[in-house]
């Protein structure tokens, strides 16, 4: 694994010292990769909708707007 140093601001870094006190994650690392993990799940996410509605405003297949696709999409994704 590579090593990083990074710094955070004094809230954040208090939040984080919280959550490994707390007992939930065992280092600040742990928890700074799950996030990171999440952030990026969520990027994918984020990017799938972009791509479904790019791809049917493009085709022309439906009447639905941009919100009612979005909405759509996002509720496959909850299941």
């Amino acid at each position: 694994m590579a090593r990083q140093s990074i710094s955070f601001t004094k809230p954040n870094d208090e939040w984080l010292k919280s959550q490994v006190e707390n007992q939930e994650y065992s280092s600040k690392s742990e928890l700074v990769n799950v996030l990171i993990r999440q952030a990026r799940n969520q990027q994918i996410q984020i990017d799938y909708i972009k791509n479904k509605i790019e791809k049917t405003e493009k085709s022309g297949f439906t009447k639905n707007s941009k919100e009612q696709i979005l909405a759509q999409s996002k509720s496959l994704l909850d299941d």
